[in-house]
């Protein structure tokens, strides 16, 4: 079995244009989210991290566009051009797309919203991105809740493995709509100041837009510098809710037990975990059981929903992107909004940025409706 790499990479969000931006906001414990009032979208503020549209518009037109995309669809394009075009890959059948989105052009259902209704259908959006980069295979719509982008990258591994690709390019992504925002709140999980994953004075989520893009290989000759090795992944569904986390943490732990064992990999080895924390007072206490439950507790662990909030479909994506740029800057990032624990087990919170660390694999994990939880473990090429 070839061993398959994370490589080339980008993201698109409030807090910059390329990885590389985005993570030096975050080494600088610089926070994306800012409030907004918006009554046409909730009667009362909320919190979030926006892509600047003026922006977005120039770094698009720069792609030369010749029909009408939507605003996913800026997004999404715009991050994958940059992976695409830095990879130098030749787009042949031997390569594949997939994307990953929880809700897709979910606005194009919106009134007055210029597209028809049937943009919004996740195979439309899947055609819509190949056609762009004429991908000669259809696009793998991966939307499983808020693991799928972390999904997403480990079915890369699964296809890259199987033979059945030599690369794949994985995309994923959501935008912030009256749809989203209304569902969060129905549930009264939206907070009104910013997030606080794991802190006792937590008082539930931020929702963010973000799109990234990575590049999912086997070959040696296409790696990035802050390129990591997939060792091992697992998802896992406990069914234990259509919204509410299991109270035992099962799916998770068992996502992490199979994806250790699968990795070869002591619960020991594991150097950092860019964890889901979305500040919820379930979720978060969930995630608690589990890592100590799979002897993880004492290891050093961040959510970066502080900087950017929960982005849904992109948001294992972005976070492993981050992860891989921790391991490469031998960098820990703070949790931003952690003060005081607020979980009834142990955790080693990251309360401060640490640079100087010699970092060699992390542990990615994330948890969503219906019960789904996914854990992959990466490490890293070169000290």
């Amino acid at each position: 079995m070839s061993n398959v790499f994370v490589s080339y990479n980008n993201i698109v969000s409030a807090l910059g244009f390329t990885s590389q931006t985005v993570v030096q906001n975050i080494q600088n414990e610089k926070s994306g989210l800012e409030r907004i009032h918006d009554t046409s979208v909730l009667p009362d503020p909320f919190y979030s991290a926006l892509i600047d549209s003026e922006i977005l518009e120039k770094e698009f037109q720069k792609l030369q566009p010749k029909l009408a995309f939507t605003r996913l669809e800026k997004m999404m394009l715009t991050s994958l051009n940059l992976v695409i075009s830095e990879s130098k890959i030749d787009i042949n059948e031997r390569v594949g797309l997939i994307i990953s989105t929880t809700k897709g052009n979910i606005d194009a259902l919106d009134s007055g919203n210029p597209f028809p209704a049937e943009r919004s259908y996740l195979h439309a959006l899947g055609n819509t991105i190949r056609d762009f980069f004429n991908f000669k295979n259809d696009a793998i719509i991966v939307s499983n809740a808020c693991v799928s982008g972390i999904l997403a990258v480990a079915i890369a591994k699964r296809y890259i493995s199987q033979n059945i690709y030599d690369h794949v390019f994985v995309v994923g992504g959501d935008v912030i709509s009256q749809f989203i925002l209304s569902g969060f709140n129905s549930f009264q999980a939206l907070s009104d100041e910013p997030c606080k994953p794991y802190d006792a004075n937590r008082t539930g989520i931020n929702i963010g837009e973000v799109a990234a893009a990575v590049l999912v290989t086997k070959d040696v000759n296409y790696l990035a510098s802050e390129s990591v090795e997939i060792l091992g992944e697992s998802s896992c569904n406990d069914a234990n809710h259509i919204s509410g986390p299991s109270r035992t943490g099962e799916g998770l732990y068992r996502s992490i037990e199979s994806a250790l064992k699968q990795a070869k990999v002591k619960p020991s080895e594991i150097d950092y975990i860019s964890a889901h924390g979305t500040a919820t007072p379930f979720n978060d206490e969930m995630e608690a059981i589990a890592f100590n439950r799979s002897g993880l507790e004492h290891v050093p662990l961040n959510s970066l929903k502080g900087y950017l909030g929960h982005t849904l479909g992109a948001s294992g994506l972005l976070e492993t992107i981050v992860g891989m740029h921790s391991l490469h800057n031998n960098t820990l990032y703070a949790s931003k909004g952690f003060e005081t624990l607020g979980v009834s087990l142990p955790l080693n919170i990251i309360k401060s940025t640490k640079k100087n660390k010699s970092l060699h694999r992390f542990l990615k994990t994330a948890s969503g409706f219906g019960g789904c939880n996914t854990a992959v473990i990466f490490k890293k090429l070169s000290n």
